[in-house]
């Protein structure tokens, strides 16, 4: 019999609704245990976070570099524009709802994580590379890698990521629940969980209602190119929204994501290669939960920020997500590197925001896979008569008909230039 496994996110409920329950009732001495706990464990995190930036971004860029092709470029740009633009989208709602749902009181903007709680002990383990360091060494060799075509060391990256990949499913995820009980338990132990909840409930909602806006907006802009009814157009793709929002993995959604963009009318050619490609570099509902977890939670911490600053971050935040699909938790994961060297965020900061995004996981999926049928309606309109052209000249012109090698047959070269003209 197959054992049974909870996912990560009933487990990382159960650490906030533990650490809230808990945290009332236990000693002093057992939440030290748990402050030494998260000692080690945020700092091994710190460790860990440029080498996840290195192993996951290197192959994707690497990846997404080797690529060639005008269908490839476009679909990127338009996946890249419709990512930053969601980005946007959140940071000027956050900044323009947020403030007045979050109290502006000692209590709320000094949350205290184990600052007021002693561990046992501590070990320093720091970082072999700083984070925009490893940021730049990953656009650089991966791109390396892409321009000189280097098999060894795009095998060596790949090699890296699986051990990163791995380091990750094995380490971090498991214990990632007992990080957050611990966050939680201290919160509540010094009596500002209820405040803190309370928040992260409000501000869920305001996700979720711009995740249903962002979808409108999308598929309005893929009507307009189409000439299409957008809320048929997006009707026929909640198949791939409710089948992402219970597997939260755009790669497991693929085949219905695919079935419901032919549904819609795309080119099976087109829909083929934008839906596979999609999954991996459109992630506009993470950029969207991230942005707006990250907004919140410097507001909470009374932090400062500017327009200027979250322009950076969501610029480079869109790139560095293309390592995110496939692995676990992987568009956080990702941002961390980010939120650390862009906005400032600490282990406190990060570990808020990992327990904040990964409560919503599912529902960014969603967003993902339902948005790159989008993408895919506009890449359609873009490129259909390309492609019914390069199928009629593959029908029309057998492959070296016209060569300058080839000898003639019964067509004259002349006639073969002919069958090539478009209609």
């Amino acid at each position: 019999m197959k054992k049974f496994r909870f996912g990560l996110l009933p487990r990382i409920f159960t650490a906030i609704a533990l650490g809230l329950i808990l945290g009332n009732f236990l000693p002093m001495g057992a939440i030290r245990v748990f402050a030494t706990f998260n000692g080690i464990f945020g700092n091994f995190l710190q460790f860990l976070i440029p080498l996840i930036i290195i192993g996951l971004v290197t192959p994707a860029i690497a990846d997404i570099g080797r690529g060639a092709g005008v269908l490839l470029a476009i679909t990127a740009l338009i996946a890249y524009c419709d990512t930053v633009f969601s980005g946007f989208l959140s940071y000027f709602t956050g900044i323009s709802v947020f403030p007045s749902l979050i109290e502006k009181s000692s209590a709320v903007t000094e949350i205290a994580g184990f600052e007021n709680v002693e561990p046992f002990f501590t070990i320093s383990i720091p970082p072999m590379v700083d984070v925009m360091a490893s940021l730049v060494f990953a656009f650089t060799l991966g791109l390396g890698i892409a321009f000189f075509g280097s098999e060894n060391l795009k095998n060596m990256a790949d090699e890296f990521k699986e051990i990163v990949v791995k380091t990750i499913e094995v380490v971090i995820i498991p214990l990632l629940p007992v990080y957050i009980f611990g966050i939680f338990l201290c919160m509540a132990y010094t009596g500002q969980a209820l405040q803190v909840v309370k928040m992260f409930i409000a501000i869920i909602g305001v996700i979720f209602a711009l995740h249903i806006l962002l979808l409108l907006l999308q598929f309005c802009i893929a009507g307009a190119v189409t000439g299409r009814n957008p809320l048929k157009l997006l009707a026929n793709m909640l198949p791939a929204y409710f089948t992402a929002l219970g597997t939260s993995s755009s790669a497991a959604t693929i085949p219905v994501t695919l079935n419901s963009t032919l549904k819609n009318g795309v080119k099976e050619e087109i829909a083929g290669f934008t839906v596979p490609l999609c999954a991996t570099i459109h992630l506009s509902g993470s950029m969207l939960k991230i942005t707006a977890c990250a907004v919140a939670l410097m507001l909470m911490r009374g932090m400062e920020f500017n327009t200027g600053m979250f322009v950076g971050f969501i610029l480079l935040l869109a790139i560095m997500m293309v390592a995110a699909p496939g692995v676990p938790g992987g568009a956080i994961m990702a941002a961390l590197g980010v939120l650390s060297s862009v906005l400032g965020f600490g282990e406190q900061e990060q570990a808020l925001m990992i327990a904040l995004y990964i409560t919503m996981d599912s529902f960014g999926t969603a967003c993902n896979v339902t948005g790159d049928g989008a993408i895919a309606l506009v890449v359609d309109k873009l490129f259909r008569k390309k492609i019914d052209y390069e199928k009629k000249k593959r029908l029309w012109f057998p492959e070296g008909c016209c060569s300058n090698s080839s000898r003639q047959d019964s067509r004259s070269r002349s006639q073969c230039r002919r069958y090539l003209l478009p209609d």
